[in-house]
């Protein structure tokens, strides 16, 4: 479920230009790696890299580095929110961690690749927006993983696990 809802705010990515763009996809990557841990959650980031390339192709040709760092985000969510408590801090070093290695360092590495641009242009190009971006993506992340964990300890509680096991 939360890889489709990825693939469908996939669908309201605005872009700037061919090789900088604005999502909210990495929300229920986050979420799926607070319920479900890295190694899962690094995997339904690369079915959703892959589906995202079927579902909405900007007529570039589908290049497998993305799909790592779509692995790679779910990984380093996971790492940070898999059976741990949400805090403000923690979120804010997760999300440093995927902006960073992700968006940083990985993704114009792959664009400098695909289309010979220079990997310091790439790089400073995102670093302005993901600077200004930052306080408002950590606040959307933490708001939601907030009220993910409570509406989990809920049903854990209530025991609506343990009844639809039996």
């Amino acid at each position: 479920m939360l890889t489709a809802l990825s693939v469908v705010l996939n669908q309201f990515t605005i872009f700037f230009t061919q090789v900088l763009r604005l999502s909210v996809t990495f929300l229920p990557v986050a979420m799926c790696a607070m319920l479900y841990g890295p190694l899962l959650t690094g995997a339904m980031g690369a079915a959703v890299d892959i589906l995202k390339y079927f579902t909405r192709n900007d007529g570039s040709a589908f290049f497998p580095g993305f799909t790592i760092s779509e692995f790679m985000r779910g990984f380093l969510y996971g790492v940070f929110f898999y059976r741990r408590r949400v805090t403000l801090p923690r979120v804010a070093a997760a999300h440093l961690s995927v902006v960073v290695i992700v968006t940083l360092v990985l993704n114009p590495l792959w664009l400098s690749i695909m289309f010979g641009d220079a990997f310091i242009a790439l790089v400073s190009m995102r670093l302005v927006k993901n600077i200004v971006m930052f306080p408002i993506e950590v606040g959307l992340l933490y708001f939601l993983l907030k009220k993910t964990g409570e509406i989990y300890s809920r049903a854990r509680s209530s025991g609506y696990y343990a009844k639809k096991s039996q």
